[in-house]
């Protein structure tokens, strides 16, 4: 699907000033002080960037960034991509030989890093020869001066006066994975900004709020959310840093949005619930404010599955909590979570997207396709169809509103010996339910179902339940009760260590002599 007159990112940058009255676009803290950027100091640093890169890159470039989410690195990404060079982000707790493999499967010539990845920069030069530049973007008196030495009245004022091409590859992100298995998604500049033009059907869409921005920017869910979309809507962004300072930064930001993963929410539900415990005489809201700092009244979710029972455990503190759906292929996003939407849904279709249920698979017709994954042009043909679709290994069903849900993975299903298929995140979400269970992975082996649980230990001592093991068997029989005879677990393993999960809170599966579904 194509649309007309697409702005790109330059166009975006250009007239957000203007638009949004050059309100505070970015915020954050630095030396213990609150720093406001406004969209006119965005533009104008992101093209003093832009004309530095020119300058030392004229030809088209691709520029590995490996940095935490600072401003730095909001000026160092706009600067690359309104440039007219390709960014690869990358994760900075990477580790070197990680991160080489990103930098050499993109073939960047230049690596853009914060200090924090001082102490791999070595290692990663010595494993990738073709790098002919670097530079460390981090806050200093250094980098400060690209900001007077290309600035708008310096010699290379010029170089800025480029034309970004809407249909070139202007990012290439990483899929995190669920195997390990990483595939460079490329994007166009008009892929990314076809995500903002759709009908404004939903208040969420067109609310100007000061948002936090907690996940990392080099994951598109984030990028998408947490930078181009304020650029266009007119949100303060503030950046939280490092993960550690998530509640104090609430109480300083007052945010009116976050935007989280399930395991976030999680968290900050069970700070309310520590704060409610301990000073009983408060009311919901009140508690909830000592922690979120009292304007909090929406969370958007994304990147794995969110429990119905956190959504309504929000809503008795006043704050919304819904389930979003996207994917690096079709450019982050996909569904709007309005509040109309069931909290067991995955939000509802935008306008601009097309879908459709094949073989339960759902499968998209959207503006923010993907140009295909990096140098694999048979994986590009194995999710693209031949009449332009997206394949997105996704079951689920959409309703007559065009609320998506989903029900699992097509690459997850577990076929058993009778040919029955079961979808293992469907039994998955019902121990979820139940607060005893922390994490569960469901598999096959030797073509029984096994259900292996890391039990909440916190709860099990606040619940006085003793017998961790027993509780979760009859847990289990209780859910076989009303199962169909395919799907009823037959063994339960405990765990006494939390599961290994990707960056964005995925548990990883992995194969065990094809014994256990693959991710």
């Amino acid at each position: 699907m194509k649309l007309k007159n697409v702005p790109t990112i330059r166009d975006l940058l250009d007239v957000a000033p203007e638009k949004h009255n050059d309100r505070t676009f970015i915020r954050f803290i630095r030396n213990g002080e609150i720093v406001d950027k406004k969209f006119s100091e965005v533009r104008s640093d992101g093209l003093a960037f832009c004309r530095k890169l020119r300058h030392q890159l004229p030809e088209r470039t691709h520029i590995s960034i490996i940095s935490k989410s600072t401003y730095e690195y909001i000026v160092c990404m706009t600067g690359v991509l309104v440039g007219g060079h390709v960014a690869v982000p990358i994760d900075p707790d990477s580790t070197a030989e990680e991160a080489a493999a990103i930098i050499n499967d993109s073939d960047s010539t230049a690596i853009l890093y914060g200090e924090e990845f001082s102490d791999r920069i070595d290692a990663v030069k010595a494993l990738c020869p073709k790098v002919k530049f670097e530079m460390v973007i981090s806050y200093s008196e250094e980098f400060n001066k690209v900001y007077e030495e290309y600035s708008e009245t310096s010699p290379y004022a010029a170089l800025s006066d480029f034309k970004m091409d809407p249909d070139a590859c202007a990012l290439i992100i990483y899929t995190s994975g669920t195997t390990g298995d990483k595939k460079g998604v490329m994007l166009s500049s008009e892929a990314l900004v076809s995500n903002l033009i759709f009908d404004p059907y939903d208040p969420i869409v067109i609310r100007v709020d000061t948002i936090l921005s907690v996940l990392p920017l080099h994951h598109i869910f984030c990028f998408i959310c947490g930078y181009i979309g304020p650029l266009n809507v007119g949100n303060c962004v503030c950046l939280n840093g490092e993960m550690r300072d998530l509640f104090k930064n609430m109480l300083i930001f007052k945010p009116d949005q976050i935007r989280v993963v399930p395991m976030i929410a999680q968290a900050i539900l069970g700070r309310i619930r520590a704060v409610q415990a301990k000073n009983p005489d408060l009311s919901p809201k009140e508690a909830a404010a000592q922690v979120t700092g009292g304007n909090l009244d929406m969370m958007l979710s994304g990147g794995a599955h969110l429990d119905a029972a956190l959504c309504k455990a929000f809503a008795e503190y006043g704050i919304l909590l819904r389930q979003g759906y996207g994917m690096s292929e079709a450019s982050g996003k996909v569904t709007l979570p309005d509040p109309e939407c069931p909290i067991n849904s995955a939000g509802r279709l935008m306008s601009t997207i097309n879908a459709r249920i094949v073989d339960n698979e759902l499968q998209l017709d959207t503006p923010g396709l993907m140009l295909g994954y990096y140098k694999r042009p048979e994986e590009t043909a194995e999710v693209i169809t031949e009449d332009g679709w997206l394949r997105t290994g996704d079951i689920g069903h959409i309703d007559e509103n065009g609320v998506l849900f989903i029900t699992g993975r097509l690459k997850n299903l577990i076929i058993l010996s009778n040919g029955e298929n079961v979808s293992p995140e469907g039994i998955e979400n019902k121990y979820k339910e139940n607060k005893l269970v922390s994490e569960v992975l469901v598999y096959v082996e030797k073509d029984v179902i096994v259900a292996e649980i890391y039990p909440n230990e916190e709860y099990a001592q606040m619940a006085n339940i003793t017998d961790i093991e027993g509780t979760l068997e009859e847990l289990t029989d209780k859910l076989n009760e009303t199962a169909l005879p395919s799907h009823r677990v037959e063994r339960i393993v405990i765990r006494d260590t939390a599961f290994e999960k990707t960056s964005t809170g995925k548990i990883k599966r992995t194969n065990n002599d094809n014994s256990r579904g693959d991710a």
